[in-house]
């Protein structure tokens, strides 16, 4: 009983050891728990919100649509649990100049299911549901109307889907028809597209780098009204799949199983059986083309034979009259009146030679009959001729036929490529990998000053220790106060870091993470294993340090033990060798100078310390520098132009007219721009950029005419860059990178993300869907935005863009038709302010799709979630900084007790003393700064390997200022630790502190 009543005698009288070991677990496993546990918390609802509303797994598409074979080819498809066939068709409609949305059938059969947040589901035909985005943005309300027009291409096979048949029309086939919607509509409801979770409120609204929708707004139907067989896509569930978490490992590889089964026999038999349907009705239209010409042709024929019958009919009956007439009057002049009433009574016989001589004669005596006999003839020769000139064309319908109808191609996506579902899982992971890079340092921290504060408590109780020791107490239960010290400091430290963990800093993350985006049934969550494991981490490494201090002290006898402890032999330190600055140095100082030197133990603690602490510090800032320069390098810098505006195909020609005409623009540079994907296979066969690599990341491609390939360089910066050490990169020169017809070149922010560098190949997806293998012919300097930049040929000769194979050699590229050039890059004229105005009148206009000014870009450009990130960060490494301090300053107080009392009694006042004491901390404070500026550079120059996301790429830099901060800082908490320390010096008793161990 008495060891443990001075156990917890020795346990009180160390309480600010006690309180040290637990801040630091605490901060520890607060910064471990607390940013894991914030993007958990954040992919759970996001999963089970998925889950519930039936967000698909696998989506199939055609060049040439789905029908309802390759529907039922997909249902047998093994580990297929649901398959929904999609209709949709895009629209326009006028909303402060014009718009473009995507009607959406919603799916009967639970997939894709858009989630209620107002009013009701749609139920009859012309009722929608629509986002609150377009709400926002229009000014309706539930109950407004709406009326669109269907685009030209108003479904996504209307361009690449539908073959000309034999007769012009733009059917597929005999059956299937492409998707309609009513276009007289009412909104009954808001919802939530599961397919994109951005807010529309919050900070997305201002991020529209992360903008991967080829529409503004999507509305959702019921079936009810919609017609068409012809579908634009197939969504599928896996089964096992939603048992899974989507943004794990295991669900990747439940749902690629099933995309290989469908990549396999069934994609390459669906294709074949696809284009033999397209060639069935091109062949079946020409059929019946035929068969319909040639009864048309009949019934002309006819027509022309019953004229031209009764035509000879009468001239017959003419030929008759006269022959009769003519013999009549011969016999008149014969022997008897008995054989000229016989003659007169019978019609004479003419031979035909005689008959058609007649013929002949009266058509030709009559211009009413020749005129009959022209038209006759000209109507058969009219006839034979379009007979001939029918034929000739079907027989080249049938030879054009197989040429006309391309490939079918599927292409099979899981939601890697669903853009808003890939930003928020990149997002969260990168914020995540912070969390689990800044605890390793708390660690260490943690470790280095518990190995301090325990060190110099067991040295404290050493002659405790060994009378202990000499009444036959084992060294395990003597270790044990310290131990079970250490352990109730963690646990009562870990325990508070886990309610920081669990809910205090989740919570800070999810209201950030709100802002951005909208996660129904969000809730906290406790880890109990994750929780018990960060604990335990900590645990493990005080109790190493404190097992380690205890076996240090205790492997000496009980007789050692009793007696004080040896000092320090003399030493010289290296500085007294420097004689010209030693014997200027002053007693003090000279003092002090050995004082921080010969006790390296201490000198390695504190500089380490105070280096780590800084460190975190610096990398905080750094993060928060790169991102406030982001906006500033990538639209003033890398973007070279003032304004980019984008038309619709119909109206590009009108969207140039109206630019030119205003006289804002000194230069220009005429390109087009779709929004598409780029994706890296992974197979690891040395296409792709790197060995096992794989993703999926949304593009601007940007095409530029053959013609004006150099100008690209005067509207955007083109520098190569190249891998480095540690996901650095180097960049080349400026203007040594030039656009070729043999490769793409990619932005460094999808390059980055993909692992994708020079020499690789990937797969582009063009705004109509069509994919293709290109060659990245260099990477370049690009910070926000996945731009990938192709010439026109290039892009021809990927995309299979027939009328533009020759037009390198053409006489302009402008008057080529290849591509249409429905966007411009220009630049302006007037400041920025008239600049960004400007861009917001062009949007009013009809003829405008979107109006961006690089000026309001640069100005506007926010990324919160990495800013409340870094600000939990810089706070965290402050509080981390402020308890080292607080514990190496009490610690070196403690080890220097019977040195601060001899001072005292050799007559230095409690301010020189504090002087004396505090200047060594100070300069090992400036040490450790000194290492921990540059240390802090570093690891912030390794955050590119930790935080790849969808359009942006972090170029790091630290700003002088952040390194003052840092430093002020650091210094800052030296001198607040010094107003607890400076108290503890004034209570040293010299009388009691110089009395003999002995």
């Amino acid at each position: 009983m008495a060891f443990v009543k001075d156990m917890l005698r020795m346990w009180a009288h160390s309480w600010k050891r006690f309180i040290s070991i637990a801040m630091i677990t605490l901060l520890g496993v607060a910064v471990l728990t607390g940013i894991y546990a914030g993007c958990r918390d954040a992919f759970r609802s996001t999963d089970r919100f998925f889950d519930a509303q039936g967000l698909h797994d696998v989506q199939v598409l055609s060049t040439a649509g789905l029908s309802n074979g390759d529907i039922a080819a997909l249902r047998k498809v093994n580990g297929v649990a649901k398959v929904q066939a999609e209709r949709s068709q895009e629209v326009t409609f006028d909303l402060d100049g014009r718009k473009s949305a995507t009607m959406q059938e919603i799916g009967t059969n639970g997939i894709d299911q858009p989630y209620l947040q107002e009013g009701r589901m749609p139920k009859k035909a012309g009722e929608i549901a629509v986002t609150r985005k377009f709400i926002r943005d229009s000014g309706k309300r539930i109950g407004s109307r709406l009326t669109v027009t269907p685009e030209s291409a108003s479904s996504d096979t209307s361009d690449t889907n539908d073959t000309n048949g034999a007769d012009g029309t733009n059917e597929t086939n005999g059956t299937d028809e492409a998707p309609s919607f009513p276009t007289k509509l009412t909104i009954v409801g808001v919802v939530l597209d599961p397919q994109n979770l951005s807010n529309p409120d919050g900070y997305s609204a201002m991020t529209s780098f992360r903008s991967t929708a080829t529409t503004d707004y999507t509305f959702f139907a019921p079936s009810d009204g919609v017609t068409g067989t012809l579908y634009t896509s197939a969504t599928l569930l896996v089964k096992g799949a939603a048992a899974e978490s989507t943004f794990d490992e295991s669900y990747e590889n439940t749902v690629k199983q099933v995309t290989d089964r469908i990549d396999g026999t069934v994609k390459t038999d669906r294709q074949k059986a696809r284009r033999q349907e397209l060639l069935d009705a091109g062949n079946k239209k020409i059929a019946d083309a035929r068969a319909e010409a040639d009864k048309k042709f009949a019934d002309a024929q006819s027509q022309i034979d019953a004229n031209r019958q009764q035509f000879n009919q009468q001239v017959d009956q003419i030929v008759s009259m006269q022959a009769g007439a003519a013999a009549a009057g011969a016999a008149a002049n014969g022997a008897n009146a008995g054989a000229a009433a016989a003659a007169g009574a019978t019609t004479p016989q003419l031979d035909e030679t005689t008959r058609e001589t007649m013929r002949e004669t009266i058509i030709a005596a009559s211009p009413e009959l020749t005129q009959a006999k022209q038209q006759l003839d000209q109507a058969q020769s009219q006839l034979n001729e379009q007979k001939a000139s029918t034929e000739q064309t079907l027989k080249t319908k049938e030879n054009e036929l197989k040429t006309s109808i391309p490939q079918v191609r599927w292409y099979v996506q899981d939601r890697q490529s669903l853009g808003g579902f890939s930003a928020l899982k990149s997002d969260l992971d990168s914020i995540q990998s912070l969390g689990n890079a800044f605890p390793i340092v708390f660690l260490l921290v943690a470790v280095m000053m518990s190995l301090t504060a325990m060190a110099r408590m067991v040295e404290e109780d050493r002659s405790l220790i060994g009378t202990y020791v000499g009444l036959g107490y084992g060294r395990l239960a003597v270790a044990s106060r310290y131990l079970l010290f250490a352990l109730l400091a963690c646990l009562i430290g870990g325990g508070l870091g886990l309610i920081a963990g669990f809910l205090g800093i989740p919570a800070f993350l999810l209201v950030v993470l709100q802002g951005m985006y909208v996660m129904p049934g969000l809730r906290l969550e406790y880890d109990w294993l994750y929780g018990s494991l960060g604990i335990a981490l900590f645990v493990v490494g005080v109790l190493a340090a404190t097992i380690y201090a205890c076996v240090q002290e205790m492997r000496q006898t009980p007789a050692s033990l009793l007696r004080p402890k040896a000092p320090r032999a003399g030493s010289r330190i290296l500085l007294e060798r420097i004689r010209p600055v030693w014997n200027r140095i002053g007693f003090l100082g000279k003092v002090t100078a050995r004082n921080i030197f010969r006790f390296k133990s201490r000198l390695i603690m504190t500089v380490g310390g105070v280096a780590g602490c800084t460190a975190l510090i610096v990398c905080g800032l750094a993060i928060n520098d790169t991102v406030a320069d982001l906006g500033i390098k990538q639209y003033r810098d890398i973007y070279q132009y003032d304004l980019m505006v984008v038309s619709d195909d119909s109206d590009a020609s009108a969207m140039r007219t109206k630019v030119a005409s205003d006289g804002r623009v000194t230069s220009s540079l005429d390109v087009r721009i779709e929004s598409g994907d780029l994706t890296v296979a992974g197979s690891g066969d040395g296409d792709s950029g790197k060995a096992g690599s794989s993703g999926s990341e949304s593009i601007r491609l940007v095409a530029v005419p053959e013609k004006h390939l150099s100008d690209l360089g005067e509207m955007v910066t083109l520098q190569p860059v190249s891998s480095g050490i540690l996901g650095t990169s180097g960049v080349g020169k400026t203007g040594s990178l030039k656009l070729d017809d043999d490769g793409v070149i990619v932005a460094q922010s999808a390059a980055s993300a993909l692992g994708v560098k020079a020499g690789s190949k990937v797969r582009l997806t063009n705004g109509d869907g069509v994919q293709a293998t290109a060659k990245v012919s260099a990477v370049n300097r690009n910070l926000i935005g996945s731009d990938v930049y192709v010439s026109e040929t290039y892009y021809a000769k990927l995309f299979d863009s027939k009328d533009a194979k020759n037009t390198k050699n053409s006489k302009s590229s402008e008057d080529s038709e290849a591509l249409t050039w429905n966007a411009m890059l220009a630049k302006l004229s007037g400041s920025d302010t008239s600049q960004t105005d400007y861009a917001e009148s062009l949007e009013e206009d009809s003829s405008v799709m979107k109006a961006v000014s690089c000026a309001h870009m640069a100005d506007s450009f926010k990324f919160d979630l990495m800013g409340a990130v870094v600000a939990l960060i810089v706070a965290l490494a402050g509080g981390l900084a402020l308890v080292v301090l607080f514990t190496l300053a009490n610690t070196n107080v403690s080890e220097r007790v019977r040195e601060m009392a001899t001072l005292k009694v050799l007559g230095f006042f409690d301010r020189e003393v504090h002087h004396y004491v505090n200047r060594e901390m100070m300069i090992l404070t400036v040490m450790g700064v000194i290492l921990g500026l540059p240390l802090g550079r570093l690891v912030g120059g390794m955050l590119t390997m930790a935080l790849n996301m969808p359009s942006l790429y972090f170029e790091v830099e630290v700003k002088p200022l952040s390194y003052v901060i840092a430093a002020v800082a650091t210094m800052a908490f030296a001198l607040l630790v010094q107003l607890f320390v400076n108290p503890v010096l004034d209570r040293i008793d010299p009388i009691s502190s110089l009395k003999s161990v002995e």
